[in-house]
């Protein structure tokens, strides 16, 4: 299968880059800075650009099965809206390209997920620290949902740098849950079990141990 990942120079991407050319994928990665892309493999190909140039985007999908957004920014106070932005970047180039899936990595806490990552996360960390993240990770949701593509929307509770293990909980329905870890290379497990045997599009799939 063919796959471009947006946001791989480091966490879930750069897992989700590693795991899924261990699997035989063929990889573009769509990263502003390519030489921070230090892996040399046959399956791989470095675009330059950014998501938020639309028709480097629209380069980089062309002929890919499917676009895997896992970017991310570092803990800010000021408003964000980098997701939303490239959210809509992103679902105007799927709908180009029929057949195309959309896979995007957002977190615990987003959506309806909102109320389930433990008192600390809910009541103190994320108000605090990631108020304005999740407030554009919201928006980001709500325009995957309403796009009418094929899509996946996933979910990781806390991420730890722990090994792929290949053993955790998928939650489509989070009553009662409350979230706990999960490594990195889960979440790249989980997607790339996802590109390979589909159960989870159309969902939010929350990943947890």
């Amino acid at each position: 299968m063919k796959i471009l990942i947006i946001g791989a120079t480091r966490g879930i991407g750069k897992a989700l880059l590693e795991t899924a050319l261990e699997k035989h994928h063929d990889v573009t990665v769509l990263a502003r800075t390519p030489e921070k892309i230090t892996l040399d493999h046959s399956g791989l190909q470095v675009v330059q650009g950014d998501v938020l140039d639309l028709a480097a985007v629209e380069a980089a999908a062309k002929g890919q099965d499917v676009i895997c957004s896992c970017i991310g920014v570092p803990i800010t106070f000021k408003p964000v809206d980098l997701f939303s932005k490239a959210a809509h970047n992103i679902l105007a180039v799927v709908r180009k390209n029929p057949g195309q899936k959309l896979i995007a990595v957002t977190g615990i806490g987003a959506g309806d997920s909102k109320g389930h990552g433990g008192f600390l996360y809910d009541r103190i960390f994320k108000p605090l620290f990631l108020k304005s993240i999740y407030a554009d990770k919201d928006r980001e949701e709500e325009l995957i949902k309403a796009s009418g593509l094929d899509w996946m929307i996933v979910r990781p509770a806390g991420l730890t740098n722990g090994k792929r293990t290949g053993k955790y909980h998928v939650y489509n329905d989070l009553t009662g849950v409350v979230s706990k870890r999960i490594s990195r290379l889960d979440v790249a497990h989980f997607i790339v079990e996802q590109l390979d045997n589909p159960t989870q599009f159309g969902k939010t799939p929350l990943l947890t141990y």
